[in-house]
C-alpha cells in the first residue's frame, strides 16, 4: 500500500477539521416549498451572506455556519423578511411556516434560541407592565385623592419589583460563557430606552451611563445587530431626557468623549462609529454636539482618520458657528433675476441681513428636491431680510442655466465640481449644503434642509 503524499495527508486534515467545525440550522417551513432561503450575518452596520440553499417541495432547509459567524444572523426568504438567530456554534433547528410570520416559529433544537425566544416574549410584556406600575405609582405619590392610601402604593413598588426580580433570575440562570447571557441585557437596555424616557424617567441616569460604559470595539457588539441602535438610542435619550438643549448638549459630549476614548484601540471601528455618528447627529440638527466630536477626533494625536471621514469632520474646525465665512467673487457665470439694476460682484455686496449659500447641482437629486421647496419658500424669506445663492457643482453650462434659470434668487457656476475655489474654501463635500451668514458673513447656521431653514425663519424673524 503506497503512503499519500504528506502534504496531501494535510489538506485533507484541514478540510475534514473545516467540516466539522462547521454548524448548522436545519428546519422546515412549510409556506416555502421550493423557494430560496439565505442566512446572513451582522458586521457593524452592514450584513454579510453566510450560506443560501433552496427549500424542497415540503419546504426542508439545512444552512451552515462557521465558527467566525458567530454573533446574531438573520434567515431571509424571498420576501426580504427576517427571522433573527443566535448563531453561536449550536446546531440549531427550527420549525414553523415562513420567517416572516415569527409567531409560528419553534426552536427545536439550540438551546441558546430556546432562551432567546422566549426571552423575547416575556420581556416586552414585563416591560409595558414595569411602566403601567411606574405610572400608577407616581399617581398614588403625587394625586392627593390616592396619596393618603398606603396600601395600594405598597403593592404597586412589590410588584413592580417580583417583576425586576424575575427578570434578573431569568439572565442570571444563562450560562455565563454564552452569546445569549451577554446579548439580551443589551438587547433588553436598547429596547426600553423609549419606555424609560417616556415612563421611568427616574432610569434615565443609570440608562445613560450603562450607554457610556460599553465597549463598542467588543466583536459580540459589532456581530449583535444592534450596533446602530445603540448608537442612536443613546443620544436620543440625552436629547429626550427632559433636560434643557444646552444641558443635553453637555450630556453628549461627555457621551462622545467616553466613545472616542474608547475607540481608539480600534481605528477601524473609531473611524466607522464616529461617522456614523456625526452624521446621525447632523440629521437630528444636533450641530454643537457633532461639532464637538469633528473638534474632538481633530484634535487627538492617538488616531489616525480616514481621508472621506477627516475632511468631513475639517470643515467643522474651518466653518463652524461664529466663524467668518470666506469672500468669493461671483464672475461672469451668474444669473441675478432679483438684481436687476445694479448685480453684486461679490458675496459682500448683497445688502441684506442675512443670507444663505446652498451648494448644489443639477445631476443631485436631493438638491432638485430641496431647491424646488425653496423656489417657493424664498419670497417670504427675502420679506424677512434672507437672500438666497445658489452655488452650482455642474460641469457644463447649458445644464446649469437650464438647471437655475427658474431660480429667483442668485445662482452662479464656474464649471469646476469639486474642484472649485469656493467649494474648496467652504469645505464642501457633500451636496446639498447650506450655510446661513449674517451681514457681516459670520456663520449661523449650518441647515440640514430647507425645512430647518425654513423653520429658523418662522422662529427668529416671524414670531
Amino acid at each position: 500500500m503506497k503512503f499519500l503524499p504528506f502534504k496531501l495527508c494535510i489538506l485533507i486534515c484541514l478540510l475534514t477539521q473545516f467540516a466539522y467545525s462547521q454548524s448548522t440550522i436545519s428546519g422546515t417551513f412549510t409556506m416555502l416549498a421550493n423557494q430560496q432561503i439565505r442566512l446572513e450575518g451582522f458586521n457593524g452596520f452592514n450584513t454579510y451572506m453566510i450560506d443560501r440553499t433552496q427549500t424542497d417541495n415540503n419546504g426542508n432547509f439545512t444552512l451552515q455556519y462557521a465558527p467566525n459567524d458567530y454573533g446574531m444572523g438573520y434567515l431571509i426568504a424571498e420576501d426580504e423578511k427576517p427571522f433573527i438567530l443566535i448563531i453561536s456554534g449550536e446546531n440549531i433547528q427550527v420549525k414553523g411556516k415562513m420567517p416572516a410570520m415569527t409567531e409560528s416559529i419553534e426552536i427545536l433544537k439550540g438551546k441558546e434560541n430556546q432562551q432567546f425566544g422566549q426571552y423575547a416574549s416575556e420581556q416586552p410584556r414585563r416591560e409595558q407592565a414595569l411602566s403601567a406600575w411606574a405610572y400608577l405609582e407616581k399617581i398614588y405619590s403625587m394625586d392627593s385623592l390616592f396619596a393618603v392610601h398606603k396600601t395600594p402604593k405598597n403593592a404597586i413598588k412589590q410588584e413592580a419589583q417580583r417583576i425586576h426580580n424575575e427578570d434578573k433570575a431569568f439572565l442570571a440562570s444563562l450560562d455565563p460563557e454564552s452569546y445569549v447571557s451577554w446579548f439580551l441585557p443589551v438587547r433588553k437596555m436598547v429596547s426600553s430606552v423609549s419606555a424609560v424616557a417616556q415612563y421611568r424617567t427616574e432610569e434615565i441616569p443609570a440608562t445613560i451611563e450603562a450607554f457610556r460604559n460599553m465597549d463598542y470595539t467588543n466583536t459580540k457588539l459589532y456581530k449583535s445587530s444592534f450596533l446602530l441602535d445603540a448608537i442612536e438610542s443613546h443620544f436620543w435619550l440625552i436629547e429626550n431626557s427632559g433636560r434643557t438643549l444646552d444641558s443635553a448638549y453637555i450630556e453628549m459630549n461627555i457621551s462622545i468623549d467616553r466613545m472616542v476614548e474608547n475607540l481608539l484601540a480600534d481605528e477601524q471601528k473609531l473611524n466607522e462609529i464616529t461617522n456614523h455618528l456625526f452624521k446621525f447627529l447632523e440629521s437630528r440638527s444636533l450641530f454643537e454636539a457633532s461639532e464637538h466630536l469633528a473638534l474632538k477626533l481633530l484634535n487627538e494625536t492617538a488616531c489616525t482618520l480616514n481621508n472621506d471621514l477627516a475632511a468631513q469632520l475639517e470643515s467643522y474646525r474651518a466653518m463652524k458657528i461664529g466663524n467668518t465665512a470666506p469672500e468669493f467673487a461671483f464672475g461672469n457665470n451668474f444669473l441675478a433675476p432679483a438684481y436687476k439694476e445694479v448685480k453684486p460682484k461679490k458675496l459682500s455686496d448683497i445688502n441684506s441681513k442675512y443670507t444663505l449659500i446652498i451648494f448644489g447641482a443639477s445631476w443631485c437629486p436631493k438638491c432638485n428636491e430641496e431647491l424646488s421647496k425653496m423656489v417657493e419658500l424664498y419670497p417670504d424669506w427675502k420679506n424677512q431680510g434672507v437672500e438666497v445663492v445658489f452655488i452650482s457643482l455642474d460641469e457644463e453650462q447649458k445644464a446649469f442655466e437650464n438647471f437655475a434659470k427658474p431660480f429667483p434668487f442668485i445662482s452662479m457656476c464656474d464649471y469646476q465640481k469639486w474642484d472649485s475655489p469656493v467649494v474648496k474654501d467652504y469645505f464642501v463635500f457633500a451636496t446639498p449644503t447650506m450655510y446661513l451668514l449674517d451681514d457681516k458673513r459670520e456663520i449661523l447656521l449650518r441647515p440640514n434642509s430647507v425645512a430647518q431653514m425654513d423653520s429658523w425663519v418662522d422662529w427668529y424673524l416671524i414670531h
